[in-house]
């Protein structure tokens, strides 16, 4: 059974390391699997990734609405498709990060949030989505401070940080909370232990 399963987390959380993780092992099992990732996933979403990542000043709201627009041609060109075709897809970063970043980070009514981003992903929701939680600090040190988003302020990231948790407390059952601190390899096999049962026939 095809699955849509999503990576999310802060800045430096590994999640991008772990969502490749998996989808080599998917690979490795003969399990048809597609990876992707937002902002970007196609060529109109990878110009939007320079403007969102580049440009100094950018209205929330303007923000808001480059990423869904981003969102819904990847969900309309690639996801949607190749669910439909019976392939797993995995996504680094999906509708969750919006209501992170630019809800609980940035401030923007999570009702105009939840409205646009339904719009844009057609309803589709992840499976699963697997958190990568870590100290804002640990994060950005890994990180460093290249893009816009990185060089937000410190309070910017912690209340992102707070609307992950938030989210993932609202829904155990979609949402995999992992220590991002922990070595790769233990942070591999949580996921692994919550991935396989989803992959047997319901």
């Amino acid at each position: 059974m095809a699955l849509f399963i999503t990576f999310e987390g802060g800045e430096g959380s590994g999640k991008s390391t772990q969502a490749k993780a998996l989808y080599k092992r998917l690979l490795s099992l003969n399990i048809p699997t597609l990876l992707t990732h937002e902002p970007g996933g196609t060529p109109l979403g990878n110009s939007l990734r320079r403007w969102l990542k580049d440009k100094e000043e950018i209205d929330p709201r303007t923000e808001l609405l480059l990423f869904n627009a981003s969102r819904v041609h990847l969900v309309s060109h690639v996801i949607r498709p190749a669910l439909e075709k019976g392939t797993t897809v995995i996504c680094d970063r999906f509708a969750e990060s919006t209501i992170a970043y630019q809800g609980y980070g940035r401030g923007l009514d999570l009702n105009l949030i939840e409205a646009v981003n339904n719009t844009a992903t057609q309803g589709l929701r992840p499976d699963l989505i697997v958190f990568l939680d870590i100290p804002v600090d640990h994060g950005l040190a890994r990180k460093g401070r290249r893009d816009r988003f990185e060089r937000e302020e410190i309070a910017f990231h912690q209340r992102v940080r707070n609307g992950y948790l938030e989210m993932a407390r609202r829904e155990p059952e979609r949402w995999l909370a992992i220590d991002g601190s922990l070595h790769r390899r233990k942070i591999q096999r949580l996921i692994w232990e919550r991935v396989e049962p989803l992959l047997k026939p319901r």
